[in-house]
């Protein structure tokens, strides 16, 4: 049996060619992603396949690099993939023994440098050539002019520089696709050197420099391009002129290159065959204006986010992209009404309006006749009325964003006839009770209901919600205590905060092993702190602040590995600090930016799907441009703590780098554990409002990463550590109101603290306080108090002035009152005064 193709992708097994020496007659060999030990070894020993045309080689790492002398007996060879391989860096030297090469792929090869001009340029037959995602620099070779039959060249994510008007790029008229994202090159705006590229149909030029070109010559360029995408630009681009000859544009993606001011609606008159139009974060002002009689059939994505459109959302949208399938017009000035035409988009899946001052309600229309819509997004408006009406037709919509506007009303029942996996609806002004019929909605994983004047218990129907992953009613007005049941697996995030909540948390959220953040704050939870919130190994940030939780704090949270961000103050906790806090957060690796982004749409999506109806079939990268999301809204994790004596809010990625521990006004007792100076990634530790005594540990100075410190009000002694000078990024540190003695440190950050952070030391001194330390009464130190009860403390030194002053007055009048009443006391006294007054 004569086998033309041998496929071992992913071969688990080391490969030995001796074992099918006797395909000889083989044409494709792939070996992507094998085991080999030896690569130089392997290759040599295909020499027996002396038919082969195309060789597959990609992801593979082994020992050793491909060289190409090592393939020179294949002279047959056409196709070549090295992609994601280890190449021997002088491998286009001597690549011009294989004649018969028409593909070369060597992305992601981590070659460097310039292009040779031996080897490369001998390869006369090359049609394609992806030198993509590696480290070249320097000009592309002007011999490749003469590389005639070239119609592919990728040459993206390098560091190439030069004009593209100038040679070999402008000469060679055979190119079919050319990108060079990525990169230093100067890139004309006028585009004339390519008018005569009759055959180019593909053109990347995303992030180079754009330049300005005196525009002369032909005026009507033979260039018609089917995809031009030319985003992130440097330099001052504008939309390039020859745009407006262009009648065969399929794909137009020029976002993020500050165009405008004007909406140039000839980009729709003349190109009626658009599927694609990507305008995104330009300077695009005044009115949206779109010509008023042109229907674009073809159009699937429409995308003019993030410039400053105002006026109304065009009412002919509708009909002159009747089968849009994504539309972003989110981030600009909108105002007007939704039009109820979107109800005719019957083909539409992705809606995205938010950020706009839209105002009046949904339209009925639109959640009638929209039946394919899978997102909707109207978030940030100023949208009012019901949310929904009873009788809606989303049976496919999926992700629903409507927070922050002024709907009201009660949440409706037709919302658990959706298949929902996103649900927002924050910060409206919606009232009434969570409806039970939430238990219908079985595929929901995020529920967002906070910032509303939401009342009644927590329906325990949402214990039924077995995908449910993350779950906000913060700031409403809920009331009862935590459903028992309350032991979703899956949940990752929980929000109660700001209700009026009560109760002890007995076992709710006992089996929720997933979690990772838990906000409960302010709310009138009673009881000790569960042990076994000890137990849950993922979560990482615990807030319960403004509670009544009384006993300790459980010494399971040390074995809480995740454990970055904890705040119990304002409670009534009491015992000691644990000692083990010090192992707090040390080797981090739950991620929890938790953005929850899915693709709303991409530029790859758009361009595969026009692609695959075009006949380039031997172009095999016409797909590697990095795909550019319109995003998917998010609900992103956050978490509140109080730092540097504000309240911040941090949100997605930032969570990864915060690590703070709040324990402030409670009832602790004891020292200060020298471990928590272990805690070096710490940005804030606030222990104060307190009863804790002894000194500050000199562990604090490997705190390097502290930006707030507050240990005041509580009974301290002993000196500030000289060592806290080290302590670079501390902003904000407070010891105010307890019994320090010594001089206040000067170095560093210390001299940018105020006298508010040593307050209430009377044996401070030292800048910024008054006292000098040079004078000997500021040196003076009170002795401790034998009692028990004051815990080893200095006497309190008001205390001290006022029974002085009270004993001072008592004796005076006890005296005034023995000589007025006593004649012979009164005699005595003044012979007394008499004698002192002679004798002085």
């Amino acid at each position: 049996m004569k086998v033309n193709m041998l496929i071992l992708e992913y071969y688990p097994r080391e490969f030995y060619v001796s074992g099918v020496k006797s395909l000889h007659h083989l044409q494709v060999l792939k070996l992507n992603s094998i085991s080999v030990s030896n690569i130089s070894n392997m290759l040599q020993s295909l020499s027996t396949f002396s038919y082969l045309k195309h060789f597959y080689f990609q992801n593979n790492y082994g020992n050793g690099s491909v060289k190409s002398y090592e393939l020179r007996h294949l002279r047959w060879l056409e196709g070549l993939f090295l992609d994601n391989s280890n190449v021997d860096w002088n491998f286009l030297q001597s690549i011009g023994a294989l004649t018969s090469l028409k593909i070369l792929c060597l992305s992601r090869c981590r070659l460097n440098g310039t292009l040779p001009i031996q080897g490369l340029c001998e390869l006369k037959n090359l049609q394609e050539l992806d030198l993509s995602w590696n480290e070249h620099k320097g000009i592309f070779p002007s011999c490749v002019a003469n590389m005639t039959f070239l119609r592919v060249i990728e040459l993206s994510h390098n560091t190439f520089t030069g004009n593209i008007a100038s040679p070999p790029l402008s000469k060679l008229t055979s190119l079919e696709y050319l990108s060079l994202s990525s990169n230093n090159f100067q890139v004309p705006i006028s585009f004339k050197a390519f008018f005569n590229h009759s055959n180019l149909k593909f053109l990347f030029l995303e992030n180079n420099e754009v330049i300005d070109d005196t525009e002369s010559g032909n005026l009507f360029p033979n260039i018609q391009l089917e995809v031009f995408s030319m985003p992130n630009s440097r330099g001052r681009p504008s939309l390039p002129n020859f745009l407006y000859y262009q009648s065969n544009l399929r794909i137009l993606d020029l976002p993020n290159n500050n165009i405008g001011p004007n909406f140039s609606s000839w980009l729709l008159e003349n190109n009626t065959r658009l599927r694609g139009l990507f305008l995104r974060d330009n300077a695009f002002t005044g009115p949206l204006k779109l010509p008023p009689t042109s229907t674009i059939p073809n159009m699937e994505t429409f995308d003019v986010s993030n410039n400053k459109f105002n006026g109304h959302v065009p009412t002919n949208i509708t009909s002159i992209f009747p089968n849009l399938v994504a539309l972003n017009m989110s981030t600009n000035m909108f105002d007007g009404c939704l039009p109820s035409s979107f109800g005719d988009l019957k083909s539409i899946k992705y809606i995205d309006l938010s950020n706009n001052n839209l105002s009046g309600t949904i339209p009925q229309k639109l959640v009638m006749g929209c039946f394919s819509l899978k997102y909707l997004k109207l978030s940030d408006n100023k949208l009012q009325g019901q949310i929904f009406p009873e009788s809606i037709n989303l049976l496919d919509l999926e992700y629903l964003y409507l927070d922050n506007n002024e709907f009201s009303g009660t949440i409706p029942k037709s919302l658990s006839t959706i298949p929902l996996l996103v649900l927002d609806v924050s910060n409206n002004s919606l009232s009434g009770r969570i409806p039970t019929s939430v238990t219908n909605m079985t595929t929901i994983n995020q529920i967002s209901l906070s910032k509303n004047q939401l009342e009644g218990p927590i329906p325990e129907e949402i214990c039924n919600l077995g995908d449910l992953n993350l779950l906000d009613l913060s700031e409403n007005k809920l009331c009862g205590s935590v459903p028992s049941c309350f032991n979703l697996s899956y949940i990752r995030h929980i929000y109660l905060n700001n209700n009026q909540l009560e109760g002890e948390l007995t076992y709710a959220f006992y089996n929720s092993s997933y979690l990772v953040s838990l906000d409960l704050r302010w709310n009138k939870f009673t009881g000790s702190i569960p042990q076994w919130l000890g137990d849950q190994s993922s979560l990482s940030i615990i807030l319960l602040r403004g509670n009544h939780f009384e006993g300790t704090i459980p010494h399971q949270f040390c074995e809480m590995n995740e454990l970055s961000m904890i705040d119990l103050s304002f409670n009534f906790l009491s015992g000691q600090i644990p000692h083990c806090f010090g192992n707090m957060a040390r080797d981090r690796t739950v991620d929890k930016s938790g953005k929850f982004e899915e693709p709303f749409i991409s530029l790859n999506q758009t361009i595969k799907s026009y692609m695959e109806k075009v006949q380039l079939e031997r172009a095999y990268h016409l797909f590697s441009q990095d795909a550019r999301y319109l995003q998917l809204a998010d609900v992103p994790i956050r978490a509140t703590f109080i730092t540097k004596k504000n309240s911040y809010s941090y949100k997605g990625i930032i969570l990864n780098y915060m690590s703070g521990i709040d324990l402030s006004s409670n009832k602790l007792h004891g020292e200060i554990p020298d471990g928590l100076g272990n805690l070096s990634e710490i940005r804030a530790l606030n222990l104060s409002h307190n009863y804790l005594i002894g000194t500050i540990p000199e562990t604090f100075s490997n705190l390097s990463q502290i930006e707030s410190l507050d240990l005041s009000y509580n009974n301290l002694t002993g000196r500030i550590p000289a060592g806290l000078i080290k302590l670079n990024a501390l902003e904000v540190f407070s010891v105010a109101h307890n019994n320090l003695t010594g001089v206040i440190p000067e170095s560093n950050q210390f001299g940018t603290f105020d006298e508010g952070s040593y307050q209430g030391n009377p044996y401070l001194c030292g800048r910024p306080l008054r006292d000098d330390c040079t004078s000997t009464e500021s040196t003076h130190i009170l002795p401790f108090a034998d009692d028990e009860s004051e815990e080893h403390g200095f006497m309190d030194m008001e205390f001290f002035y006022i029974s002085f002053v009270v004993t001072y007055l008592i004796v005076v009048l006890c005296i005034a009152t023995v000589i007025s009443i006593n004649p012979h006391w009164r005699k005595v006294w003044f012979h007394f005064i008499e004698v002192y007054v002679i004798h002085f």
